[in-house]
């Protein structure tokens, strides 16, 4: 995947997974319609041997039609799924079938049983920021549509409901054809001089970007070069593999298989051109390569949106802990002034009438200590007045202590929610998403953030820690976020595990399991050390005290925030973060 850069489903992808679809799942009844997001329904399928999910996306970036994952268990609230599922839930899917040649899209026909006519048509249209979902009745009126165009938005093609389906406007391009000749191939490629790869996209229908240029690379080529550079051998290399493509559409329609799935270092193809890493099914390609993508891009979104949330909010706290320190460090003077009426009490004598103020002295130190004084008011007076600024202050010093700690505590919190956000720095594995998705929701739960309208995920939803061997083989596990943390010290650790942790420094969890009589070496302790470090606030540290005790010596406060924990009966080691990056190269964590 170049740049994160979806690769969309083109008419050679559409027409590999639709073959592997009537193959595998047609007839098949419809059990289940749960629309995932505002782009994504699920049809849930049933034949004799098998069930599944059928995924069907109208995304402007990412349409696809595939057997997907299961959708997540949490209420569906959209209008378009319950139209589907209240019209074709429990009807059988009989066909799928190419609604035109050479079109991006698919019909997908619902009757009662195997062998009835069809009472109601799903027209699935893969075509880029154009693409829908449509279903119609028998007599093809529009019953209801994933995106409605009006007449005004488009005089070519509205669609809207009890209108009857059109096709999209047809194609003009020629079509490729197997008894095309190299020849007049070559003329018409060639006809203009210029791109190579932008002459096969104008030339011909069917073709996209990724497809020509997996098509120019597999025959030795570059697509930037100008056709009127290219040799006669250049011209039958892309030939031979023109035809190769050509063929492999014109079998799938007698249902002969052409098609070889897997990932290439730019993307996917379904036919077998540049694999580094091949699939065992057409299905399994896509699933992977869009959960993937499309995880990638949410989880950049998710992480921008928390990282900014978070920002703000220790921005805030932390100039409202420095007014509270202001305030604070004001009390401070509570007992100079008490000692400034104090020592003029003592001195009444030397008060005379108009004095703007008064030098004493110091009851200890017998040094001069000048005392500010109101002229219009007695020695009494000003002593008096003295005393109640005293008194504001102690009264302030007892309202403010209370009211630092606790947004002290808050800043901690935060602190350690925004350390284990930047330990997840890019999307690598599928378990990244699920981890800023509990933090999102811990911080729902906290009242940092506000709920969306629509979730997508539930409290039963757990991600993994982090898990790595020591030395000695003994099981390491790191939280990746609070829900996590809580989990392994407070539900997970037995009495003959060893807990780690920063001291003092917002970190993860780390916990070691030990079975019965086994006893950690010092190169297990290190290395425990060593990582608790790395998956900290300080990873950037050379050197960093960690603390390890036994569980039943880790406590959560009353009231404490997710992730908080109290110790005691602590032995300290020094953990190095630079040094665990060995281990992350020798030691990839498992989820």
């Amino acid at each position: 995947m170049r740049d994160g850069k979806l690769q969309q489903v083109d008419f050679t992808t559409l027409t590999a997974a639709g073959n592997e679809l009537r193959s595998n799942w047609v007839p098949a009844r419809t059990e289940q319609v749960y629309q995932r997001d505002r782009y994504t329904i699920a049809i849930g399928l049933r034949t004799l041997n098998q069930r599944g999910w059928l995924t069907i996306s109208w995304h402007p970036q990412a349409a696809r039609i595939y057997m997907g994952s299961p959708p997540p268990r949490t209420p569906d609230t959209f209008t378009f799924s319950q139209q589907l599922r209240h019209q074709i839930g429990s009807l059988a899917l009989v066909a799928m079938e190419v609604l035109a040649p050479w079109e991006r899209v698919l019909d997908l026909q619902f009757a009662r049983r195997p062998g009835e006519p069809a009472i109601w048509h799903l027209y699935v249209e893969i075509m880029g920021k154009y693409s829908n979902v449509i279903l119609t009745d028998a007599n093809n009126l529009i019953v209801t549509a994933a995106h409605q165009v009006s007449a005004q938005q488009s005089s070519i093609r509205p669609i809207q409901t009890g209108q009857p389906y059109e096709l999209p406007p047809a194609l003009t391009d020629p079509i490729p054809s197997l008894n095309e000749t190299q020849q007049r191939w070559q003329d018409r490629v060639s006809l203009i001089p210029g791109n190579l790869g932008r002459r096969l996209l104008k030339s011909y229908r069917g073709l996209s970007s990724a497809l020509v240029n997996s098509m120019i690379q597999a025959a030795g080529l570059d697509s930037d070069r100008s056709t009127d550079t290219l040799t006669e051998s250049d011209w039958q290399q892309l030939f031979l593999r023109w035809q190769e493509w050509v063929k492999a559409i014109d079998e799938s329609h007698n249902n002969q298989n052409q098609f070889h799935p897997g990932f290439t270092k730019e993307g996917y193809t379904v036919l077998g051109w540049g694999i580094v890493h091949p699939t065992a099914t057409v299905q399994d390609l896509l699933n992977s390569y869009y959960t993937a993508l499309l995880n990638q891009q949410e989880f950049s979104q998710l992480r921008h949106q928390l990282n900014q949330k978070l920002s703000s909010l220790l921005s805030k706290l932390r100039q409202k802990y420095n007014t509270f320190a202001e305030r604070l460090q004001h009390s401070d003077q509570a007992d100079y002034y008490r000692q400034q009426a104090d020592l003029l009490m003592a001195h009444l004598q030397e008060w005379q009438p108009g004095l703007k103020s008064i030098t004493l002295p110091d009851f200890d130190t017998g040094n001069p200590v000048k005392i500010p004084l109101e002229p219009e008011k007695n020695a009494i007076q000003n002593a008096q007045a003295l005393y109640r600024r005293h008194q504001k202050l102690k009264r302030a010093r007892t309202a403010v202590e209370p009211l630092i700690m606790e947004v002290k505590t808050e800043i901690q919190y935060l602190e350690q929610v925004e350390t284990t956000i930047s330990q997840v720095e890019e999307y690598r594995a599928p378990e990244d998403l699920p981890t800023l998705e509990e933090i999102r929701d811990e911080l729902i739960g906290q009242g940092y953030l506000d709920a969306p309208a629509q979730r997508y995920r539930t409290d039963t939803d757990e991600s993994s820690p982090y898990l790595y061997k020591t030395p000695s083989g003994f099981e390491l596990l790191i939280g990746r976020n609070n829900r996590q943390n809580d989990r392994l010290t407070f539900r997970l650790a037995n009495a003959y595990d060893l807990w780690f942790h920063t001291q003092e420094i917002p970190g993860s969890h780390v916990l070691m399991r030990l079975e019965p009589g086994a006893v950690a070496e010092e190169a297990d302790l290190q290395f425990a050390a060593d990582l608790t470090a790395y998956y900290s606030r300080g990873r950037q540290s050379v050197s960093l005290p960690v603390v390890y005790t036994e569980p039943k010596h880790v406590y959560k406060p009353k009231g404490a925030k997710p992730g908080m924990a109290i110790y005691k009966q602590e032995r300290i080691l020094w953990g190095n973060p630079q040094r665990a990056i060995t281990y992350l190269v020798e030691d990839i964590p498992q989820a």
